[in-house]
């Protein structure tokens, strides 16, 4: 059974990312920065939770109120970072170096966009334009990511394995948005100077995750615990937002989604018409209860999440 396996495994990927980042990128890029500093302080915030699952014996640890409250806390502080920080958004930079493309995003030739325009995917100019609204928006995204890893962590390596597909698109993404030629003139995405830095951080989250998925396989041998999951979320809700490709969050991350979309709909209807859409939530336990066996289930969901992060990759280059 899964009663005496060590859980806060979560210690040793948060450990790995930010010593890797620490050592091969330049933590005092904005983008690492904002990144690794999310990440550090979700993962404080399952430890705490964990630490009071574990020694105090309280089933639930830090109450799901208290829990969010943090939450949404850190989110707004790293959503306003992004905004407010003129290497990320170009908010208070010279005319000059917004338009050297030196400061802020740029979106084809000598066409600066502002950090509140957000791109839908398989469109390439903004619909829309947030302005200082875009910080509320930018933190449900974190915390909306943070949750939906939690909740897909039910399984041996479900969300490890979706977590490596994640980290790798939006790494190779970071990649694009940083190189000039790809991005502005190939691609015709959100260019940002300081951005390819980040694939690195990236790079070093699905690393750890293939390290730590060896001991998470089926039948696991360690849990992420909540240090993992709300930390690995974070890192890749900020990642999304920091690539300007918050919304292929949606696609790539599908499986994240899938997840918390089923937990919302199940409580929403029981509230409502007091029926269940499916038989257990978070939708993984629903297919373990048609039959599926749980590894099963864990590497079919891989396969989806594989699939969700090529095709989200591949609608870049459609229009």
């Amino acid at each position: 059974g899964k009663i005496g396996t060590p859980t806060m495994g979560g210690v040793l990927i948060l450990g790995t990312v930010l010593v890797a980042t620490l050592v091969c990128a330049r933590p005092f890029n904005p983008f690492v920065a904002v990144c690794a500093c999310t990440m550090a302080a979700c993962g404080l915030l399952g430890l705490c939770d964990d630490y009071k699952k574990v020694k105090e014996k309280k089933s639930d640890g830090i109450s799901s109120r208290a829990k969010l409250g943090w939450q949404v806390v850190i989110a707004l502080i790293a959503a306003a970072f992004v905004f407010f920080k003129p290497e990320i958004s170009g908010f208070g930079a010279s005319e000059a170096s917004i338009t050297a493309g030196e400061a802020g995003f740029t979106l084809g030739k000598d066409n600066p966009i502002g950090i509140g325009a957000i791109c839908f995917p398989l469109f390439k100019i903004p619909l829309v334009d947030l302005g200082i609204l875009v910080i509320p928006f930018f933190a449900l995204i974190i915390v909306g990511c943070s949750n939906a890893v939690n909740l897909t962590d039910g399984l041996d390596g479900l969300a490890t394995g979706c977590t490596i597909s994640t980290a790798l698109a939006y790494a190779l993404l970071a990649y694009l948005a940083g190189h000039y030629f790809m991005s502005v003139e190939y691609l015709v995405i959100p260019h940002n100077l300081y951005i390819g830095e980040l694939s690195v951080f990236l790079m070093a989250l699905a690393g750890a995750g293939f390290g730590f998925l060896w001991f998470n396989c089926h039948p696991a041998k360690m849990f992420m615990g909540d240090t993992g999951s709300l930390a690995i979320g974070g890192a890749l809700g900020t990642a999304a937002i920091c690539t300007k490709q918050e919304l292929l969050l949606v696609i790539i991350g599908g499986i994240f989604v899938m997840e918390a979309m089923s937990v919302i709909l199940q409580v929403g209807s029981f509230k409502l018409r007091k029926k269940r859409i499916f038989k257990m939530s978070p939708i993984h336990h629903h297919f373990e209860l048609l039959g599926w066996h749980e590894s099963q289930v864990i590497v079919r969901f891989w396969i989806l999440s594989i699939m969700l992060a090529l095709f989200g990759l591949a609608i870049l280059k459609i229009v």
